[in-house]
């Protein structure tokens, strides 16, 4: 078994809402409801956040606490990379979803030769930059920052000269290369996306599966799908966002969106892509309480985590 190490995130900074920072307590309360032992087995590494920037006024409209923000990814990716460093397996748990760029950018300085590949399942495809960027939430940003694109093609946005200076910084943390390429991106559930993100999908050619065919070729096909189109890969990062699943089931998260998978091909699909020997890292984000009823989105997301660690463990 992989030497795994839980990593806590309590970020909720780049969210559009408020409450992501208590996921994790969300998912600790679903395990005790459960009578699970997972907490017990991991001794867990707590990342500083910078949530103590959303009581000050925000300078920065089209990304919005970018300071703060830029914080958190150093913060994170300064946690991540002496993990990979020693061969660890990260599972990590996060707020919002913008710490992702913190986590990829680690696991690609940690080994910068080897070509790194994204699952990414997610209502949304967060490939908006401070130029693009209709809201100014920064947790539509983490691919972005990550391929190192402004997208200028599509600006609509004239960020100020900070601004900037903040987005340059944080695309170079880890290394001023791109730290993944789009074509080496696999969208899973996407379907809430602007045009600015439709354009770099269509450029690159990026492949998103999409839930009616996840539903009409099932989970393992969705899975062997996904991993052939990363077959060049020598290591793949996988990142579930629980707004992929259903609105109906996904209240207690920032941005549900209606027509998502359910919660039993969420737990299937990723016990199945963990499999792959190439998987270095797995994440989990944007549990919001603050928005649920009963706990129910933390009780499907744990179920999530717990098989998909069960997983882990068996085949490593």
């Amino acid at each position: 078994m992989r030497n795994i190490k839980l990593v806590e995130v309590r970020s909720e900074i780049a969210a559009g809402t408020r409450g992501a920072s208590l996921g994790i307590d969300a998912l600790k309360i679903a395990s005790l409801d459960k009578h699970s032992n997972f907490f017990t087995k991991f001794d867990p590494i707590n990342v500083p956040d910078a949530n103590n920037y959303l009581w000050k006024n925000n300078k920065f409209p089209h990304a919005k606490y970018i300071d703060g923000v830029y914080e958190v990814l150093n913060n994170v990716y300064n946690t991540i990379k002496p993990l990979r460093d020693e061969k660890k397996f990260p599972i990590v748990l996060a707020g919002d979803h913008s710490t992702a760029a913190g986590t990829i950018m680690a696991i690609k300085a940690a080994d910068p030769s080897k070509r790194l590949g994204v699952i990414w399942i997610d209502a949304h495809a967060d490939m908006h930059t401070p130029y693009t960027t209709p809201s100014g939430n920064m947790h539509g940003m983490p691919l972005a920052m990550c391929m190192g694109l402004d997208n200028l093609d599509c600006k609509v946005n004239d960020p100020s000269e900070e601004t900037i200076l903040y987005w340059e910084k944080i695309k170079s943390i880890g290394g001023t290369e791109p730290k993944i390429a789009p074509e080496d991106i696999v969208f899973i559930s996407v379907r809430d996306t602007e045009e600015p993100e439709n354009y770099l999908i269509k450029k690159h050619n990026v492949l998103n599966i999409k839930t009616d065919e996840v539903k009409r070729i099932g989970i393992k096909e969705t899975a062997k799908k996904a991993l052939e189109r990363l077959k060049d890969c020598e290591q793949i990062y996988i990142s579930f966002d629980v707004d992929s699943m259903d609105s109906s089931i996904s209240v207690g998260t920032g941005t549900p969106v209606p027509n998502g998978i359910n919660v039993e091909e969420a737990i299937s699909l990723n016990v199945e892509l963990i499999k792959d020997k190439r998987v270095c890292c797995w994440e989990i984000v944007e549990v919001n309480p603050t928005l649920d009823t009963e706990n129910l989105m933390a009780e499907n997301a744990f179920e999530v985590l717990e098989a998909t660690t069960r997983s882990l463990e068996k085949n490593f």
